[in-house]
């Protein structure tokens, strides 16, 4: 089941299985390039999925044969291009934004530059066999602004990300996916299907508990053990006190599927 918005929008919002939003990039001609547009709709969707608790997981996808190549240059060039941020969402509204719920990109073919960073912006990735990731920015005198540069040396090994950054060369997503960039690899036509199955297995599990350890993983890249660890005893206490702590055991008792409150 799905509720979705006309496809003949540049970004399309589509609620599937009742707890998962999708949010698919809709400009296939330019292979899905970022203008003022998008970046206003993509802002919006994401505060929709931060509003609604009955939305638990989302899913970042595209229309087309590529994922998204970053911004639009007409836009540039016409002098839009701070249209194409947001002050708080960063660019496309997207790769800064707030987000308390597990994002996913479900990435087919090229992922370069700002298609990248939306990419790195997402806490898991599926892509396809034939998709890229790459930063070329260095090639045209840039720099990958939108947390591109850091984001990258933290989800791979930063000699491999260094090379990205500084030759500005992309790999293949089946390397991605051996050097950990990537969670899953499926095939071009399966890329949205498997990421909507990982979203589905996220939304089996009790959201409070989801929601607790997200927000320690993500901040594990930024504090040192005693802050992770406050953080995690300050999470424990809040389940504890929740009300999904003692129906996670009464299921597993049982052996019934869990009917979670939070």
């Amino acid at each position: 089941m799905s509720e979705s918005i006309q496809s003949d929008e540049s970004v399309s919002f589509e609620r599937v299985h009742g707890q998962i939003a999708v949010i698919t990039l809709n400009r296939p001609r330019v292979h899905n390039a970022i203008n003022a547009e998008m970046t206003a709709r993509i802002e919006a969707m994401v505060t929709r999925v931060e509003s609604d608790s009955t939305l638990r997981a989302a899913v970042l996808a595209a229309n087309g044969k590529s994922f998204c190549a970053g911004a639009d240059l007409s836009e540039v060039a016409a002098g839009r291009a701070r249209e194409l941020s947001t002050p708080d969402g960063g660019f496309a509204g997207f790769v800064f934004a707030h987000k308390s719920k597990p994002w996913i990109a479900a990435v087919q073919g090229a992922a370069l530059g700002g298609g990248t960073e939306l990419a790195l912006a997402c806490d898991m990735i599926v892509a396809s066999k034939d998709a890229a990731f790459g930063l070329p920015e260095a090639r045209r005198g840039l720099i990958a602004g939108a947390g591109g540069c850091y984001r990258l040396a933290r989800a791979m090994p930063p000699a491999i990300a260094i090379e990205m950054i500084t030759t500005g060369t992309a790999i293949s997503g089946d390397r991605a996916h051996a050097l950990g960039l990537v969670n899953r690899i499926a095939d071009p036509a399966q890329v949205r299907a498997e990421a909507l199955k990982l979203a589905q297995t996220v939304t089996a599990n009790s959201p409070l508990s989801v929601r607790e350890g997200l927000r320690i993983a993500r901040a594990a890249a930024h504090f040192g053990e005693q802050e992770l660890r406050a953080l995690q005893e300050q999470a424990v206490a809040r389940i504890l006190a929740g009300p999904d702590f003692l129906e996670g055991a009464a299921a597993f008792l049982e052996q019934r599927a869990p009917v979670w409150k939070s």
